[in-house]
This record gives C-alpha cells, sequence and structure tokens, in this order.
C-alpha cells in the first residue's frame, strides 16, 4: 500500500501541466533520437546536461526518462524502413523487420514494434515500481564496507560487460579513476594532480568529461565512418494496421520479450543486446512456421522490441535503488545526478521522493505518450532521415561546445572538452568502451571516501570488508567477474592445444 500511495503522489507531480511538457519534449526528442543511425541516448542525455544545469531536477530526470524511453521506441524505425540500426537494442529487429519492409508491410511491422513497446513498457515499468522500494531495503542494510564493495562491484560489472576486451575496459577504468583523483583531497586539503592550474582544484566537472566522451567523441567517430552514399528508405505502402493473424502471432511474443527484457535489464551484465537476442532465439524455437524467420516473421519484430523497450526499466531499477549503473546511458544519468548534487541510491527514495516516484510515474505517460507519436505519425519520423548527416554532426560539435562553455565560464573546460573528445575518438577507434571512464570518474571518489570511512569506525583493521557478508559476497563477486573471463580463456585455450597435442593422433593431408 505505501508503495501505491507512493506512486499515487508520484502522478501528482508527473501530471503537472509543466512537467507534462517536458515529458513531451523528453520522450519527442528521444524518439528522433532513436530513429537517427548513431545518435543514442547516452550521448543526447550528455549533450543536454550543460543545457539542464540550472533546471529543476524533477523535470530534468523526467525529460531524461522521456528521451531514454523514447529511444527505445524509435531505434526500430531505421531498423525496419532503412536497415540501419538507431540503436543497439534494435540490431535483432532489422532482421525481419527490413525483410518485412521490402515485401510492403512495413507499416505493420512499425506496428507491432510500437505497439509491443507500448505493452512491455507499461508492464516493466510497473515491475520497476514493486521491484525498486524491495532493494532500497537491502540497500539499508548496507555500511560503509558494504557500499565500498558495492561500488567496486559496480566498477567491475560496468568494465567486465561493456566492451569485448577485459584489459580495454580497465584501461577505460583506470583513466576515469585517475580523472577522479584531480582537485583537493576533502580529508587532508592537499591539491591532487591539479599541475598548478587553479580552474583544476575544485576537480574536473563530470558533467564536461560526459559530453567530451560520448557527444564530442562518439560524434567524431561517427562522421569519420560516414558514408557518402543514398540510402534507400522503403516507403510505407498499402493498410498502415496489423490484421486478425498479426495480432494472434504478435501478442504472445510481446509478453515473452518483457518476461526477458525487465530482469536480464536489471542485471549488472544485462543491457538490452542479450535479451533482444534471447528473445529471437526463443520466438524462433516457438513459432509454429519457424522457416520464415530471416525473411520477415512478425514474431522476429514484436518479441525483441518488447524484451528491448522492457530492459530499458530494468535498467533504471539498480539505477534508483543502489545507485548501479548497467548501460552507458544509465551511467550518464548518474553523472546527471551528480550535477544537481544527488547520489541515486536508498537515500534517495527518502530524500527525494518527488524526483524518484515522480520520475517512475512519468514513465507510464511516456508509454502513452509514445504510442501516440509512434503510430500515426511515423511518416513524419521517417523523415528526419533526409537530414544531411554533415550539417547534424556539426550542429552536435557546436551545441556541446557552447553547452561546456556555459558550465562554468572559463576556457579551462573547453580545453578539457576536446582533450576528452579527442581522447573518447581514438577509444572508439581502438574498440575501447567509454562507460568505464565515466562510473570511474563518478564511483571513484565514492568509493574512496567509502574506504576511508570503513577504515576510520574499524580502527584501521583492512578484515572490516570479508568479515562482513554481504561486502564479503560482493567482493567476491567482483573478484569473480575479473577473474573468470581470464580462466575460462585460458581453460579453453588448454583444452585447445591438449586436443592438438594428444598422443596416438595423426594428421591427414
Amino acid at each position: 500500500m505505501d508503495t501505491l500511495a507512493a506512486l499515487g503522489n508520484g502522478f501528482l507531480v508527473a501530471l503537472t501541466p509543466y512537467n507534462l511538457l517536458w515529458s513531451a519534449i523528453g520522450v519527442t526528442v528521444g524518439t528522433a533520437v532513436g530513429v537517427l543511425p548513431g545518435i543514442g541516448p547516452a550521448l543526447t542525455v550528455a549533450l543536454l546536461l550543460p543545457v539542464t544545469y540550472h533546471l529543476e531536477p524533477t523535470s530534468a530526470f523526467i525529460m531524461f526518462a522521456g528521451i531514454y524511453y523514447g529511444a527505445m521506441y524509435g531505434g526500430s524505425t531505421t531498423s525496419i524502413l532503412l536497415n540501419a540500426p538507431g540503436e543497439s537494442g534494435s540490431i535483432v529487429t532489422a532482421i525481419d523487420g527490413h525483410a518485412m519492409a521490402r515485401q510492403g508491410r512495413g507499416a505493420q511491422a512499425l506496428a507491432t514494434a510500437a505497439i509491443g513497446s507500448f505493452v512491455a513498457g507499461t508492464i516493466a515499468t510497473a515491475a520497476l515500481t514493486f521491484v525498486a522500494p524491495l532493494m532500497v531495503k537491502l540497500a539499508l542494510l548496507f555500511g560503509p564496507a558494504e557500499y565500498f564493495a558495492l561500488m567496486i562491484l559496480a566498477l567491475t560489472t560496468v568494465t567486465a560487460v561493456l566492451g569485448n576486451s577485459l584489459a580495454r575496459g580497465l584501461g577505460s577504468l583506470f583513466l576515469g579513476l585517475a580523472l577522479g583523483l584531480v582537485g583537493i583531497d576533502m580529508q587532508t586539503g592537499q591539491a591532487r594532480l591539479a599541475f598548478g592550474v587553479p580552474e583544476l582544484l575544485d576537480g574536473i566537472d563530470t558533467v564536461v568529461v560526459a559530453v567530451g566522451l560520448f557527444a564530442v567523441g562518439e560524434t567524431l567517430y561517427v562522421a569519420s565512418r560516414y558514408r557518402f552514399e543514398t540510402e534507400e528508405i522503403f516507403a510505407l505502402k498499402g493498410s498502415k494496421w496489423m490484421s486478425r493473424e498479426d495480432w494472434s502471432r504478435s501478442w504472445k511474443p510481446w509478453l515473452r520479450g518483457t518476461l526477458l527484457g525487465f530482469p536480464i535489464g536489471a542485471l549488472p551484465a544485462g543491457g538490452s543486446e542479450i535479451p533482444t537476442f534471447l528473445s529471437y532465439l526463443v520466438e524462433k524455437r516457438l513459432a509454429k512456421k519457424p522457416e520464415e524467420f530471416g525473411h520477415g516473421a512478425i514474431e522476429a519484430v514484436a518479441g525483441p522490441e518488447a524484451a528491448n523497450n522492457a530492459s530499458a526499466a530494468g535498467v533504471l531499477a539498480p539505477l534508483l535503488s543502489l545507485g548501479l549503473p548497467t548501460s552507458a546511458t544509465a551511467a550518464i544519468m548518474l553523472a546527471a545526478f551528480q550535477q544537481y548534487g544527488l547520489q541515486p541510491g536508498p537515500t534517495l527514495f527518502d530524500s527525494n521522493p518527488e524526483l524518484v516516484w515522480g520520475m517512475i510515474a512519468s514513465l507510464y505517460v511516456g508509454n502513452v505518450l509514445l504510442l501516440l507519436l509512434n503510430l500515426p505519425l511515423v511518416g513524419m519520423w521517417v523523415k528526419l532521415l533526409v537530414i544531411p548527416r554533415p550539417w547534424l554532426y556539426a550542429g552536435i560539435l557546436v551545441f556541446s561546445t557552447l553547452g561546456a562553455y556555459t558550465l562554468n565560464n572559463n576556457v579551462v573546460d573547453l580545453v578539457i572538452l576536446w582533450g576528452i573528445g579527442l581522447v573518447g575518438f581514438g577509444m572508439r577507434v581502438l574498440n575501447v568502451p567509454v562507460a568505464p571512464c565515466v562510473v570511474g570518474l563518478i564511483l571513484g571518489p565514492l568509493a574512496e571516501q567509502q574506504f576511508r570511512r570503513a577504515l576510520a569506525i574499524s580502527q584501521g583493521d583492512p578484515t572490516v570488508f570479508v568479515s562482513h557478508p554481504i561486502s564479503a559476497v560482493l567482493l567476491a563477486v567482483a573478484v569473480l567477474l575479473v577473474v573468470g573471463p581470464l580462466l575460462l580463456r585460458r581453460r579453453n585455450r588448454n583444452a585447445a592445444a591438449g586436443g592438438t597435442d594428444r598422443p596416438g593422433t595423426t594428421s591427414t593431408v
């Protein structure tokens, strides 16, 4: 009952005309961002951080949540009509969605994607409503040692999961931790890594780093890979509505996709890619006509799109209740919380209930707005694809530069912005994940603070981190995430070597 009462108060916040306006702006921008290939929600939220600096926090996060959900909706449009996924979670949708578009059934593919996203988003948001308070009750048992262990787990999970190489992920993480050390040590008052620059004594602004990595670096990378070719967009033909058969083949995949998307999205190793691929495999296994998969099966659009949208709500559960980011966009939203001097976690539900529950309630409202935006107005979103890409990229870079300068009105921020942006461009070229860098910058100083606090309480006893059961388990999981893949890779290498060197085997030519 307490949860329903809190949600009711959240609706009172979200349904005010002012917050409704920001929700509508968020879902509209998010849909546009999802439609445009290469411009994801992480880049957009990072780009808007300087602009929303003086905005009321609740309204800002209602808009950010709308952008996140909207991008999940919009990503299916380019996947289906252009075969160019706007989001990583829409990669699977492109397989059969584009095949349907080539057959003249693009409207039906877009309809099942939009309705499936609405169904999954609503159910997953309801799950978030009840799961987040349960996670908060668990987090209230945490002391300094447990918080330090949780932050170490967050750092290692983002490092191990986001990217193909553990070494590259650790390199990105250590860069973020080093940036987090810049400034005055709050305990000793000593300047660290300031190099005599007065503007660095307050530390490097998280927003500047986030914009540099996700807006400047990402835009330079996408622009460098731009192909000056005419892209073929398949026009919508015939009926714009789903037939009775389309409905009967879509509703079960919508529900199954939701069941896969939310729990996997809430896991540290979750994200949107895993549940969408799993949904595709499940639907192919259960389909009455599996031979249609790859050639325009509507189930292969309905299931993955539902899983994609449900995973977005799943990502918000650990972010709000534990302060644990499990995706690149969640890492940027963590930076947004820090911009307002807020720390997501169990105390946020008590100190800022209007923000938390207003944001959760706005997800329900945003889902309805997105359904209205995506079904009747799909033709309008397609027209965004004719915007010249060089204009788009140049606009983002100019907007990023102006936004970063307005934060503190000093040139040092611009030097840091473009320096970090060029580093981010190099990281993308070398396939180094950028999210661990942002997470390291944000959580590094907090982890150091909790580490010192735990040692002070235990009078310098380092065993405090393993003598507490919760912190010991969290640290053990963190070690397994780093060491496990290395041991597994070594075991596979030894097995392969043993297979070729086994006595008694002969090679044939």
